[in-house]
């Protein structure tokens, strides 16, 4: 019990401090909404201590199965620190912020081009922003992309050279599954497959429909992205970051029919051979 609370509370605040990441990297001038985001840290804090500290699931998923999850922190935080280090180096420029700037600078020139995704994260600017801020999109919208494949990278490389999720023990379908249900009817195998082929189609696509969605939301309620530090910074992490965590969910899920369905396989074959002999 002590081990669970003591674990419970360090991802707690190792999640308010990903929160708080863009407030407290970026220059006070630049952070006008200091007190929305210590709630918002506080509150992200709390959920997430509640979750670990119950032996019963709620939300998250695959919360016994690492590291899924902690692959999913990592990547989010990189983006979210990676991003505020690029609009940083716009305010307050260092040695770090020009090394990190020029990375995004590399990976968004590669990424830039029509229809990619980086070049429709850039439309999503209202059409008369400033050329230094489409050129501080593109570089942050460049390395978003590129952390989000590397994570993809990494996590298909963990399921096929470690065999997650066989190789952290028992794989407890109810515990790391809380939203599945396996009595809602339907074979389980296939409810799952079918599962982890939306998440991974729905994620392959989300680079190129939040875009869109953004530019429709913009066109009937105004600009949505501006030119404001934190909002890029959110926006652009929220773009990079979602399609990555539906995609790693669609393959994580895909393994796990998988793993039943040779299960089931293994135990048909051992009831033949025991009424054969």
């Amino acid at each position: 019990m002590v081990a669970r609370v003591m674990g419970a509370l360090m991802r707690a605040i190792l999640v308010a401090l990903l929160v708080a990441t863009p407030a407290l990297l970026l220059p006070s001038q630049a952070t006008a909404t200091t007190e929305i985001v210590l709630m918002l840290a506080i509150l992200a804090a709390t959920l997430t201590f509640i979750e670990y500290t119950t032996r019963y699931p709620s939300l998250v998923e695959f919360r016994d199965a690492p590291p899924i999850n902690r692959l999913r922190f990592a990547s989010l935080f990189l983006m979210l620190f990676f991003l505020t280090v690029i609009v940083n180096h716009v305010i307050a420029p260092t040695p770090l912020s020009a090394m990190v700037d020029r990375l995004g600078e590399i990976a968004g020139q590669a990424l830039d081009f029509p229809y990619s995704p980086v070049h429709l994260a850039i439309l999503m600017l209202p059409a008369e922003e400033s050329p230094a801020v489409v050129d501080m999109v593109r570089r942050c919208a460049g390395l978003a992309y590129v952390i989000q494949l590397i994570t993809i990278a990494v996590f298909i490389v963990l399921v096929r050279i470690t065999g997650w999720p066989a190789n952290a023990g028992v794989f407890n379908v109810w515990i790391n599954l809380p939203l599945f249900d396996p009595t809602a009817g339907g074979d389980v195998i296939r409810r799952l497959q079918r599962d982890g082929q939306l998440n991974i189609a729905l994620g392959a696509l989300l680079p190129f429909l939040f875009p869109a969605l953004v530019t429709i939301v913009s066109a009937i309620t105004g600009p949505v992205m501006s030119s404001s530090p934190n909002v890029l910074i959110w926006m652009l992490s929220a773009w990079g970051f979602l399609p990555a965590s539906m995609i790693i969910r669609g393959i994580a899920t895909l393994r796990v029919a998988e793993l039943i369905e040779d299960k089931r396989r293994r135990a048909y074959a051992s009831a033949k051979a025991m009424q054969t002999a």
